[in-house]
Formats: structure tokens, sequence, C-alpha cells
């Protein structure tokens, strides 16, 4: 994960398909539908885990969701169960749940109430062999004889505490012995980071502690909206409308740069309007190091290029709207987003912007109209709009990152079966969210 805050509500029944129709989506008996929601975290920045990271098949679920920044789903946990909310990302391993309080305003989880709730030994399998995916494996806090786990993020948080197991309820399923990081430490590069209004963050990555393998699920889905900050989430299987698939791009080697367990895939190109950028495919595979690599991230906000490519983007990008937007170069948005335009008091002509397509092998994402420019919070009367592409090296990492505003009115799916990933563009989420959520 890597940037800022969208809560999603998730919610699943129909899905609108086109700008004029929709479909039914049709369900299986297992699938569980949620609601997301978006939230806004105030001046969070992004968020990229220095981790990331089986699947079988098993009953599905359909979850509302919300999201501005960050998407966040709600859930259970513990016996009695309590009502929590978590960051959905997927590109993140380990599911953890505050268990302390740092501030008034974090909501945590208070394993003492669960009766379910047991803390994992050192000894414990799940510790000394399953963690081993992790990008820092578990260690033994010899004197409680706990298993320790500890993650950080590229902005300078980091977290850490012991592994657990506890009961989650997700709609109608319950699985218990769920493992997870119950955290009781943490620190955060900026003060305003602690402001979470989330109890954890939900894992779900292909690792095999990710939420999605514990769960027993073998796919999931969902669909953000672009204009009220809904959205569904599906855990399993649903027959939805046709999708394009892309192949999951896999290496089994540890490499320094490479994340053996996010969802990658390979990036072949990138048009501006009717043009397609004079990039060499070259430029797109990823290195003996594996820096290069292509991601498509639910806990990341904006979209990160590598050097190279991102610099012809943006001197096109520029050129075709020099007419209708005016560049102020003496401004950068959160270090990586460095192309900004004074506006005033008016918001831009989003239909005059050229669509950015993002190609992929067997697959696209179309990026147009208001997903092409994000307002900055606080900028007053001469409102400033930053391109919401970014530079990754300027972030600090080897890879391309598709982040979830560019996912907006987009269904993706996640076939961790058939290893691929599926995408349909144009896809009215906010009308999908809410004929699913009347079901919920």
């Amino acid at each position: 994960m890597i940037s800022s805050s969208i809560h999603l509500q998730i919610t699943f029944c129909l899905l609108i398909f086109s700008p004029l129709a929709f479909s039914r989506i049709l369900l299986t008996n297992q699938t569980l539908i949620f609601p997301l929601t978006t939230q806004n975290i105030h001046n969070t920045s992004s968020t990229t885990l220095l981790q990331r990271r089986r699947i079988s098949s098993s009953p599905s679920v359909k979850i509302p969701f919300t999201h501005d920044v960050t998407l966040t789903v709600s859930l259970t946990a513990g016996s009695p169960p309590q009502t929590i909310k978590m960051v959905l990302d997927t590109g993140s391993e380990l599911t953890w749940l505050y268990c302390k309080q740092s501030s008034t305003a974090t909501p945590i989880f208070d394993h003492a109430k669960s009766s379910s709730y047991i803390a994992l030994p050192c000894s414990s399998p799940v510790c000394t062999i399953q963690t081993q995916d992790l990008p820092a494996p578990a260690t033994c806090d010899k004197h409680a004889n706990l298993c320790h786990v500890a993650v950080s993020y590229v902005d300078g948080s980091s977290l850490d505490g012991n592994l657990a197991q506890e009961t989650f309820g997700v709609g109608l399923l319950t699985r218990p012995a769920t493992a997870f990081g119950c955290m009781d430490s943490s620190s955060s590069a900026t003060p305003e980071d602690n402001a979470e209004t989330s109890t954890g963050l939900m894992g779900m990555n292909r690792g095999r502690l990710s939420f999605i393998n514990q769960m027993g699920l073998s796919k999931f889905s969902y669909c953000i909206s672009g204009s009220d900050s809904t959205g569904v989430l599906v855990l399993g299987g649903a027959s939805l409308p046709p999708l394009k698939y892309s192949p999951l791009v896999t290496k089994t080697d540890r490499l320094p740069y490479w994340d053996r367990f996010a969802y990658t895939v390979q990036f072949e190109g990138i048009q501006v309007g009717s043009k397609l950028l004079p990039i060499p495919k070259s430029a797109f595979v990823p290195d003996h190091t594996g820096a290069g690599q292509t991601i498509l991230d639910s806990g990341t906000q904006f979209t990160f290029l590598l050097d190279p490519v991102y610099n012809v983007l943006k001197t096109e990008f520029t050129e075709q709207t020099k007419s209708v937007l005016t560049v102020d170069p003496s401004y950068v948005f959160q270090t990586a987003l460095d192309l900004c335009f004074q506006i005033g008091s008016t918001k831009p002509d989003f239909s005059k912007l050229p669509t950015v397509r993002l190609m992929f092998t067997g697959a696209e994402l179309t990026v147009s109209g208001e997903k092409l420019l994000y307002l900055v919070p606080g900028s007053g009367s001469h409102q400033k709009y930053c391109f919401t592409f970014g530079n990754s090296g300027l972030a600090g990492f080897e890879m391309f990152i598709i982040g979830n505003v560019h996912q907006q009115n987009v269904w993706v799916e996640y076939d961790l079966a058939n290893a691929q990933v599926g995408i349909a563009n144009d896809v009215k989420c906010d009308q999908a969210s809410k004929l699913l959520g009347s079901r919920l």
C-alpha cells in the first residue's frame, strides 16, 4: 500500500457495466458481498509497504465499502464479535489490528474481551514457517515466549506487536483461528498519520498469511465509485460482465526489488488521446534485480511510473492540455506529483482532457476526466490540481504502481486460482453499490 486514504463501502447484487445499461450479476451460493467505504485520512502520505506479499476454492462473500483515499471494509473480530474497520490492501500480506490505543482517535480491537483470542508462541508453525514470506519474518520475544511481528512503510511509519489468532466474521462467513498481527506499538513520520479511523489493515496479496488465502477463497473483486465514495467488494466467485484478463507475472527467485506475492502484470505501453507514446517495450520490463515490476495496489492512492516512462507521459500530457491548463512549475504535491496546475476559482473542464490508456498484456485501464487531476486540499480560491500520475523515483521505490484512483469506475477481479487479473472499464460503480447495498 502506498498512499493516502479511501473508504469504500461495498455491496453486491447488480452491476452497471456500461454508461447506459446494467446487467445482473449472478452470485454463487457461497459468495459474500460487503460494502466498501472511502475515507479521508488527513495528510496521510503514500504508504507503500516495504513488504508485500494459495489458494483454495470455498465460499464467496460480498461487502460494501467506501473510499476517498483508502478503501475501508467493515467486519467483526472476536467472541463476542467487535465491529472493526480495515483498510483493504492488495499490496500487503499481513493483516493487523491496533490492539493498544496510541491516540484517542485510534479505534482498537480489545483482545482482552475476546474468548477466542490466542497469542501464538514462538514454537507455533504459523510463526516459524508461514511468516517466512513476510518482508520481515517473525522473531521470538523470548521474555514472553510470543511470536513477534513488525511492518514498515516507505513513508517512515512502522508497527510491531505479536502474532495471534482470532475469529473473524465477514458477512455470514466466520473464520476461526485466522492469523493476524495484534499491534501494540507504532511510530509515524507525521503526527497526523495517527488520526486513523480504521482499526487495522486487511492484507489481500497472494502470500500464505493473506486474509483472502486464510479465508479459503480463490477469487475476489471490487468496483470503486468515482462519484460518491462508495463501492462493492465481492469475496468469492460471481458471474460478472465481460472482463479482459491479464496474466499475473510470477517469479520464484528472491530478488532485491521484486515482490513475489504482489498482483503483477506486464505493462506494455501508454496512449494519450490518439497518440501512442514512443516508449520502448524494454522500459516496462523488470531488470535482473526485479526493479520495474508493475503491480495493482488498492492501498495506494495514485499511480506511480518509473522516471523514463513518467517523463514521456508528463511531457505529452502537458503538450495536449496547454490550451486548457496552466502549469505551476513551483508546486510539487507529496514529493512525487510534480505536474501541478493553477486553476483559479472554477473547476477545470475535464471533458477537454485527453484519455490516458494504460496497456497491459491482454487488458487495459482507461483514465479520463476527473481521474486525471487531483484537487489539492486547502488550496483555497486559487485552486491547485495535480496530475494523478507520480514519479516512482521521487517517491523512493523502483516499481510501477497502479493506484486506486485509476481503478475508480472499473471492475477489477483478482483470480488467484487462474493467476490472472480481470478488468472492465466504464462501469457505473456508484449505481452498482446502491443496488447491491439495498440487498445487504
